[in-house]
């Protein structure tokens, strides 16, 4: 992705998703670009993330704390937690289908959004916001639906390029949380990725200590994208500035 092809904004100063009291910044490519579906592979590869139709990259003047990271397919070993949530979730059926709205995502949405984000201003999520967040017309998503019989317990929307899976949202019934099926819905798009031969699986951004995303860290081998490039994780902490 050279920058002399790609138009790049930075957008105004807004709240900060992930600390109170902070502002943020990011640089968005052209969201009008035409070739979007063409750039997504090499955007993540440079550290963005997909929200709806658009691509960005954190670029906040005074904090460095959201890091890109993906795991290594090829390498990753589940760890002991891991597979106690895989034995756990052996009861359920992962199903590949084609990204889109129905009401029954919509119901489990909904839910969702209402226990994680209450008063948070996406606790009221109409069929106009699950279209807008988590599809574009351009990017190549599927929703892996996790079902126990004909329930549906979970979706992991995912986004599948040919050098990377990115895991873009997962949204589950709060009533089973025990499950651990974020946890869950991560190990099969590894999974995925590696049918399909593909190295790499896209996390976002990795904040170290934070309460809401150190969690990527169990992920390994996990590589974190520096200035210089990507690096293992247990590498990178001095090359990392992060707040």
């Amino acid at each position: 992705m050279r920058s002399d092809h790609v138009r790049l904004f930075q957008t105004l100063p807004h709240a900060c998703g992930y600390f109170a009291g902070r502002t943020a910044q990011n640089l968005v490519i052209d969201p009008a670009a035409p070739q979007l579906d063409r750039l997504y592979g090499a955007a993540l590869d440079h550290g963005f993330r997909r929200a709806g139709g658009h691509l960005y990259f954190p670029h906040c003047p005074n904090c460095h704390a959201c890091t890109p990271c993906r795991i290594d397919v090829a390498n990753f070993k589940p760890d002991r937690s891991q597979r106690r949530c895989l034995k756990r979730n052996a009861d359920l059926t992962v199903t590949e289908r084609m990204a889109g709205y129905n009401s029954e995502r919509h119901t489990l949405y909904s839910r969702y959004l209402r226990t994680r984000h209450p008063g948070g201003g996406m606790d009221e999520a109409e069929a106009s916001d699950f279209r807008r967040f988590l599809t574009a017309p351009w990017s190549p998503t599927v929703f892996l639906e996790l079902h126990l019989a004909d329930r549906l317990l979970a979706v992991a929307v995912t986004d599948i390029c040919a050098t990377g899976i990115s895991a873009v949202y997962t949204f589950y019934d709060p009533d089973e949380q025990d499950r651990g099926l974020g946890t869950f819905a991560i190990l099969q798009q590894v999974e995925l990725a590696r049918r399909r031969g593909i190295p790499w699986v896209y996390l976002g951004f990795w904040i170290e200590g934070h309460p809401k995303m150190d969690y990527k860290r169990h992920f390994r081998p996990l590589q974190v994208r520096v200035a210089d490039g990507w690096v293992d994780l247990q590498r990178a902490s001095s090359k990392l500035s992060g707040d």
